[in-house]
C-alpha cells in the first residue's frame, strides 16, 4: 500500500487532519540506516520527546552492534514498520530477500518477508500473578517461504540436493564379504572418513551401485575374492564409473586425496 493510500485512509477513513497526516508521512516515508538515526536525533519535534530520544539511542546502540558485527548495510530502519502496537514494546523487524532465483527473462520470485520478530516486554508480566515484567525479544520464521525459494533455486540451477553426508561406499560382488568390509568401513571410520555400506551379508553388486547413484556417494570402495588374495581394492569414481586399484595401505590417503580435490 502506499503512502497515498494510507494518507487518504487516514484522513477520510479515521477523520485525521489532513496537516496531521502530513506530519506522519515525514516520518514514516524516512528510511535509512545509522546516518538517518543521526539526523532524526537532530528533529526539533522529535527532540522535545523523551520517549522518542530514549527510542532513538536505542536504535543508535542497535546500529552499533550490528557495525560491530559487520552487517550493519545489511540493516534497514523503515519507519513505516507496524506490528502488533499491543504486543510489542521496542524495536520490530522483518528479515526480507532482496534477490530470489528466478530464470533469466523472468521476473523476481516475491514472497515477502522470511522472518519477523520484535521485543516484547510487557507480555510475562500479564501471565504472572504479581506482574513482574521480564525482557523478551523473539521471531518467527517463515519456514514454508524459505523451502519454496529452494525449491525454486533448485529447479532453475538442476541442482541435486544430496539427502546423505556419506562420502565412500564400501561394496562387494561377492558372498561372505561382510566381515573384510566392516574392517573396510572402521578403518574409514577412524580416518574420519564419512562411510556405509549395505549391512548384508550377500547385496548385489548392481543394488550397491545403484544405490550410490541415487544417493549421490561419490566414491565407491569394492572389495572382492581377488582384491583381498592381493592386498588391494578397487576404488570407484560413481559420477564417471572410472576404477583404479589401490594398496590397502594407501586406501585412505587416496580417498581423502580425491575429497579434498572434489
Amino acid at each position: 500500500m502506499s503512502w497515498e493510500d494510507v494518507r487518504l485512509e487516514m484522513v477520510a477513513g479515521k477523520g485525521l487532519a489532513p496537516e496531521v497526516a502530513d506530519r506522519i508521512g515525514d516520518y514514516v516515508q524516512c528510511h535509512g540506516g545509522i546516518s538517518l538515526v543521526e539526523e532524526l536525533f537532530k528533529d526539533p519535534r522529535l527532540s522535545q520527546s523523551q520517549l522518542a530520544l530514549q527510542g532513538l539511542g536505542d536504535l543508535k546502540l542497535l546500529f552499533e552492534y550490528l557495525r560491530l558485527f559487520g552487517i550493519a548495510d545489511k540493516i534497514s530502519l523503515d519507519l513505516s514498520l507496524a506490528r502488533g502496537l499491543d504486543y510489542y514494546t521496542g524495536v520490530i523487524y522483518e528479515a526480507v530477500l532482496l534477490e530470489s532465483p528466478a530464470q533469466a527473462g523472468k521476473e523476481t520470485l516475491n514472497v515477502g518477508s522470511v522472518a519477523a520478530g520484535g521485543r516484547y516486554d510487557r507480555l510475562v508480566a500479564q501471565f504472572d500473578p504479581k506482574g513482574h515484567s521480564v525482557p523478551c525479544v523473539g521471531l518467527s520464521i517463515g519456514v514454508e517461504r524459505i523451502f519454496y525459494l529452494v525449491e525454486q533455486k533448485m529447479k532453475i540451477s538442476c541442482e541435486k540436493v544430496r539427502t546423505t553426508e556419506t562420502q565412500v561406499f564400501v561394496a562387494t560382488p561377492q558372498k561372505n564379504f561382510l566381515q573384510e568390509r566392516l574392517k573396510i568401513i572402521a578403518q574409514l571410520w577412524d580416518a574420519g572418513i564419512k562411510a556405509e555400506m549395505l549391512y548384508k551379508n550377500n547385496p548385489k553388486l548392481l543394488t550397491q551401485l545403484h544405490y550410490c547413484e541415487k544417493e549421490d556417494i561419490p566414491l565407491m570402495v569394492i572389495i572382492g575374492e581377488q582384491e583381498q588374495n592381493e592386498g588391494v581394492v578397487k576404488l570407484r569414481s560413481v559420477a564417471s564409473r572410472e576404477e583404479v586399484t589401490v594398496n590397502r595401505e594407501s586406501l585412505v590417503a587416496e580417498i581423502q586425496k580425491r575429497l579434498s580435490e572434489s
